[in-house]
């Protein structure tokens, strides 16, 4: 027997492994996936900055929606940037790793959606988008900290989610022919769940670890963009609550 510990026996084919080497791949792996995370929660407060600006903006200044009504190709600019660099970057592998162009597309993507966002929030009173914005903050955090601590594995529940969208989608194309407010309220409402739930979805898919599927640390672009949407809807979808319960 050799006196060396450092050494193992691997599998039953004898070949042997390397203790130290293992821990320290883990180590790494470990390290890896927190830089990872941080780079991720970084890019997503920017692009939460960014959002709520616009949000702000168009929220406290009746002359900048003046300004967008005067002008009304800029939102279907906005929408045609939005939809080309969403595609773009869920679509092409290229495009979400390759710095710079990766961070090119995420910005012209947040931009674009924060003036549709701040377009629809500069219909409400100012006191329902504080409230709205004060309610999802609370509701993003209190996911992220359940998504961290709970023993529940939801990166299994990928093709439930998918399903539920379906449905959620089909719903909302027959709400348009519905109208009424409780009916827009259940869809608001549904929409503010489904959500949450995605948030804690693809928080878990981030952190990886000991859930099943977690995504590649290369693609730090795809998992703010995942987050960043998961929480924009769950601000849209808890503002028109607020706004429909007060009408």
């Amino acid at each position: 027997m050799s006196s060396d510990n450092h050494f193992q026996y691997g599998d039953e084919t004898g070949a042997y492994t390397d203790a130290e080497a293992d821990k320290s791949f883990a180590f790494d792996d470990q390290s890896i996936r927190k830089g990872f995370i941080r780079k991720v929660y970084l890019i997503l407060m920017c692009q939460l900055l960014i959002t709520f600006g616009f949000v702000s903006v168009f929220t406290f200044s009746k002359a900048s929606q003046e300004w967008v009504q005067k002008n009304p190709a800029l939102f279907w600019i906005a929408l045609a940037v939005l939809i080309v660099t969403m595609i773009s970057m869920a679509c092409c592998e290229s495009v979400r790793r390759k710095t710079p162009l990766n961070f090119i597309f995420l910005f012209l993507f947040t931009v674009a959606e924060s003036f549709l966002l701040g377009m629809v929030a500069g219909q409400y009173e100012a006191s329902e988008v504080l409230m709205a914005v004060g309610i999802t903050a609370a509701v993003s955090l209190a996911l992220t900290l359940f998504a961290l601590q709970t023993k529940y594995d939801f990166t299994m529940c990928g093709g439930v989610l998918v399903a539920c969208l379906v449905v959620f989608i089909i719903f909302g194309i027959v709400a348009i022919f519905v109208p009424g407010k409780v009916i827009g309220m259940v869809y608001a409402s549904l929409g503010a769940l489904l959500f949450s739930v995605y948030l804690v979805y693809d928080t878990q898919l981030m952190l990886g670890g000991n859930h099943k599927y977690s995504i590649s640390p290369e693609e730090y672009i795809f998992a703010a963009l995942n987050l960043y949407l998961d929480i924009i809807n769950i601000f849209m979808y808890i503002l028109a609550l607020i706004g429909l319960s007060r009408n």
